[in-house]
């Protein structure tokens, strides 16, 4: 069988691929300007007359029905604070490998571009903020905040910092507090305390 008509088609686009051939590149700004449904435009075939519509009656997001069940079955993991409004001493999950993955993944994308992906207030953006720096969340007077103080600063924000509870739901806001220990810990732990293996494994890295 002779190859057909689009071989030949095929050959000569892959030959051009490589030229200027004259024609205009592909303008893919065209495409934030073509015909769409805009959230509040008038549209007059839909029941609210415009092209957002309500949610059906008695529905809710499903990040709202886990929110409002966590926060009537587990109150203190929505706040960070016990009964008694005292700041919970330690992240109350299991901190477990994974929890802690997901911490870095959330620290790294969310606060390392300000406090350092040590967490020890040393950034590219941090170097440019004259007004107040990001504090260094390894020192000792950040070691002493409880894990729900960390919490609520993540959920509410502080001075400059925002709030990022709409980006993290709680208990993501708990994983990023149990890496933040993590890092505590790893630059604050004492030879003398580590497994033998893991201190020589430390000693060895030392200047």
């Amino acid at each position: 069988m002779k190859p057909g008509w689009w071989v030949g088609a095929v050959a000569v686009l892959v030959s051009a691929s490589g030229c200027d051939t004259g024609l205009p590149s592909p303008d893919f700004e065209r495409m934030l300007d073509q015909q769409k449904a805009r959230p509040y435009r008038a549209e007059s075939e839909l029941p609210e007359g415009m092209v957002m519509q309500p949610p059906p009656a008695g529905t809710a997001p499903y990040r709202a029905q886990a929110d409002r069940r966590l926060r009537l079955e587990h109150p203190a993991r929505m706040t960070g604070r016990d009964a008694s409004g005292a700041d919970l001493a330690e992240v109350p999950l299991p901190v477990t490998p994974a929890l802690l993955e997901r911490g870095r993944h959330h620290f790294e994308i969310l606060c390392a571009a300000c406090h350092g992906l040590q967490g020890d207030g040393l950034s590219e953006v941090a170097r440019h903020m004259d007004e107040r720096k990001p504090p260094s969340l390894i020192d000792g007077r950040v070691r002493g905040f409880a894990a729900g103080r960390i919490f609520r600063v993540i959920g509410e924000g502080y001075g400059l910092m925002p709030s990022y509870a709409r980006v993290l739901e709680p208990s993501a806001r708990w994983a990023v507090v149990g890496y933040v220990r993590a890092l505590q810990l790893s630059q604050a732990v004492a030879l003398s305390s580590l497994p033998p293996p893991l201190r020589r494994e430390a000693e060895a890295g030392l200047p």
